[in-house]
């Protein structure tokens, strides 16, 4: 299958005097796609991307020495805006902020710098977020590793480093019901393709738990429409698909938005003009999800939220309900159940109430009257 040039997104680029390159992801088809590095001499303007070439697959340059360049190209663009930022503050550290991640040249450091790093890390930041950054740095290492840009021993002595220890207060929240009516309400007010397309993406976000990096990747062909029961995340967390059942208003709000977008291929959810019109085959960003859900908040006078924060709510509310720990954790994609048990915000409400629950046998002794 001879790929599809056109159908490109540029992983990360760099200027290296008169040379630059740049990774390029080229999509074969939906499921299949190749990584490709481009060098070139002159500068080029932005259509020059699609000029990528087959015979530029095998090019030598920069890149194809560059752990962090390596590093961020197997992850997915999400993770890669908010890796690469993590890479270019150590890279400033090191550097008094000379050297940017894909300037910095990873394979000299060593022990103490690492070290260093992490100390800053634990000084700056929560634990989660501190151990967060360790991990791209232990993976830029091992990617230098890999290269033969650094020898096994100084890579172990380097990425031996003790995780960051704390515990910070759950990030988030879970939405009460009444906002979420709230929500949904401001979004039934507007009567355009737009508020059904709204409504119908805060529905599944929170009917069905999804990332927004799973929202936004959905295709029309994800809808079990003969069923009307499931969504078929085929693009999760870690290349993990799984079968995720909808109901009730979600599955409602879902065909309201079908009947305005049609039965087109392409993606589930789609930009929308200004003039109401519904752009055939385009795909929304994660981004466009958040500026949404910020734009409905305000409208329905909700407190600040996260798109994340729904996936918080549909697990809260899973639990409150007494789903099973397990079946949520399913239900959810997650690795593993104490991911899971950290969505929980139910709170000492729910502790009390959990707690009442046993059954202490035991006999109160009479009361003494005292005349």
């Amino acid at each position: 299958m001879k790929p599809n040039y056109e159908y490109q997104e540029v992983v990360a680029t760099a200027d290296f005097g008169e040379l630059k390159s740049e990774i390029v992801r080229v999509h074969v088809d939906p499921e299949i796609s190749l990584l490709v590095l481009h060098n070139y001499k002159a500068a080029p303007g932005p259509a020059s991307v699609g000029n990528v070439s087959p015979d530029s697959a095998v090019a030598t340059g920069p890149f194809d020495r560059n752990p962090a360049a390596v590093y961020l190209a197997t992850l997915r663009p999400t993770g890669r805006r908010t890796m690469h930022q993590v890479l270019d503050v150590m890279a400033g550290w090191v550097s008094d902020n000379q050297q940017n991640a894909l300037t910095f040249d990873w394979s000299t450091l060593r022990y103490q710098h690492t070290a260093a790093i992490a100390a800053r890390c634990a000084e700056n930041y929560k634990s989660t977020t501190a151990n967060k950054m360790l991990a791209a740095l232990r993976r830029v290492l091992k990617e230098a590793w890999q290269l033969g840009l650094m020898d096994g021993e100084t890579y172990h002595r380097a990425t031996a480093l003790p995780p960051v220890r704390g515990q910070s207060l759950p990030a988030g929240r879970a939405l009460p019901t009444g906002e979420l009516t709230a929500l949904l309400g401001a979004c039934a007010d507007d009567v355009g393709p737009a508020g059904a397309r709204d409504a119908a993406l805060i529905a599944v976000l929170y009917g069905a738990g999804l990332r927004r990096s799973e929202l936004v990747a959905l295709d029309l062909v994800d809808f079990d429409h003969a069923s009307q029961s499931s969504l078929a995340v085929r693009s999760g967390k870690g290349n993990k698909a799984r079968l995720c059942p909808i109901a009730g208003g979600t599955v409602a709000a879902l065909l309201d938005w079908l009947t305005m977008r049609g039965d087109k291929p392409g993606p589930l959810f789609g930009p929308i003009n200004r003039g109401g019109r519904v752009l055939d085959g385009g795909r929304m960003s994660d981004q466009a999800v958040r500026k949404i859900l910020i734009k409905r908040a305000k409208q329905a006078h909700v407190n600040s939220f996260s798109p994340h924060d729904l996936r918080r709510t549909f697990i809260t509310h899973l639990l409150e309900a007494g789903a099973d720990i397990v079946m949520v954790q399913q239900l959810a994609g997650h690795a593993n159940v104490i991911t899971t048990a950290r969505y929980d915000r139910r709170g000492e409400v729910a502790k009390r109430k959990a707690a009442s629950l046993l059954h202490v046998p035991y006999q109160a002794r009479p009361r003494l009257q005292i005349d």
